[in-house]
């Protein structure tokens, strides 16, 4: 167990938290009961929120005075995997490069750095006055559809304190995002019929049907491209779509039973997702499932939700905004096209922000790095916001 007795930089704690290999296909128990160990060593209590099969959990916890209000600190415990990537050390031990400052490992960027400066900033946190609470709240499964963080928004006000303001320490550069893109992603798997290629009458070709439905997609993404406001305040300045993965087919000359592909669009806040999602739909229930039912009944085509994560509008000088331009001493914001947890956060009721060490150009990369300065002034906002708590909480 860790102990307030062993203190450890936000360093040591990277090279702790990395260590844990929380890639989203696996368990990250290991390292919540690391965290959970770490802050009974301080004095500080936990609470998991698991999932429904108890092999993942989010953890919230608070320093300072209790009940609602103040700044949750929020990160997620899950990467993305290293498998395919080509390595040149170990993914899951940290690697400094004494020449540049750069500390190498899964999750450096993405965002281990800005959860290790939060943990070894508890020993500060504890110490200083606070008569703000902070709070700090880990999820789990946000590579894979911020599927994780629900459960545990859904608990403030009821089991668990409802924070003013929330900072999602997605890796920023330490600068502050204000709008982020949302997410929807699709599962489509086509269910046809196999035959000899020599008879394709007699068999079902679901292949040449999910290139229909591609194509589809691959329309509606250039109509709104084609329709972009340059001066949206994003880059790229429209809803982005991609598919990501298709199987299918077993030989040559077999009409291929089975073809399954996912797909994401990537909506804008202002931009009608619902609309987007219905138009595909739509085309799949009225034009592709009947064919393929005309052509044999056992043929057909499923669809299954993988994410639906909500866009985070501007909030125009909102308090999360304020307290974070105080504590940065930046005046510019920015948007970003990633997805974050910032937007479940806000449609809570929570107002939130992103900042974090690190670049996004680094996140799931072979070889993802942070460079120490980045954590330097994670730390050093970590320290001005317990002064700002600590000072009465008072933003400008």
């Amino acid at each position: 167990m860790a102990s307030s007795e062993s203190p450890l930089s936000s360093t040591s704690m990277l090279e702790r938290l990395v260590g844990f290999d929380t890639t989203s296909a696996k368990s990250n128990l290991e390292l919540i009961d690391f965290v959970a160990d770490w802050l009974d060593g301080h004095g500080v209590a936990c609470s998991r929120i698991f999932n429904e099969e108890g092999t993942k959990a989010n953890l919230f916890a608070s320093i300072g005075p209790e009940g609602d209000g103040g700044v949750a600190l929020s990160g997620h415990t899950d990467v993305v995997p290293v498998s395919g990537q080509d390595w040149t050390s170990a993914p899951f031990k940290v690697r400094t490069d004494s020449a540049t400052g750069r500390l190498y490992g899964r999750g450096t960027a993405d965002m281990k750095g800005f959860i290790a400066c939060v943990l070894a900033h508890v020993p500060i946190f504890r110490a200083a006055p606070l008569r703000i609470p902070l709070h700090i709240a880990l999820s789990y499964d946000e590579e894979v559809g911020c599927r994780g963080v629900g459960s545990m928004i859904a608990g403030f006000g009821d089991g668990l304190p409802k924070p003013d303001i929330a900072i999602v320490g997605e890796p920023t550069s330490m600068q502050i995002v204000n709008a982020h893109k949302g997410i929807r992603g699709f599962h489509v798997a086509l269910r046809g019929v196999a035959a000899h290629s020599s008879a394709p009458h007699l068999g079902v070709n679901t292949i040449a049907y999910a290139a229909e439905i591609i194509r589809c997609i691959t329309a509606i993404a250039g109509e709104i491209r084609d329709a972009a406001d340059p001066d949206c305040g994003f880059h790229p300045p429209y809803t982005t779509f991609n598919i990501g993965r298709i199987k299918g087919g077993e030989a040559l000359n077999i009409i291929p039973e089975h073809c399954d592909f996912i797909w994401e669009f990537r909506p804008l806040p202002d931009v009608d997702a619902d609309a987007i999602e219905a138009r595909v739909l739509s085309f799949i229930d009225t034009e592709i499932a009947p064919r393929m039912r005309a052509e044999n009944p056992a043929a057909g085509v499923k669809v299954e939700f993988l994410s639906r994560v909500p866009p985070m509008p501007r909030l125009p000088n909102s308090p999360a905004e304020r307290l974070v331009r105080e504590l940065t001493g930046a005046n510019d914001t920015f948007t970003v096209a990633y997805t974050a947890e910032a937007s479940q956060f806000q449609a809570a009721g929570v107002p939130a922000v992103i900042c974090g060490p690190g670049n996004i150009a680094q996140a799931h990369q072979p070889d993802e790095w942070i460079d120490a300065t980045q954590l330097d002034a994670c730390s050093g906002f970590l320290d001005r916001l317990a002064a700002w708590s600590a000072d009465g909480g008072t933003v400008g």
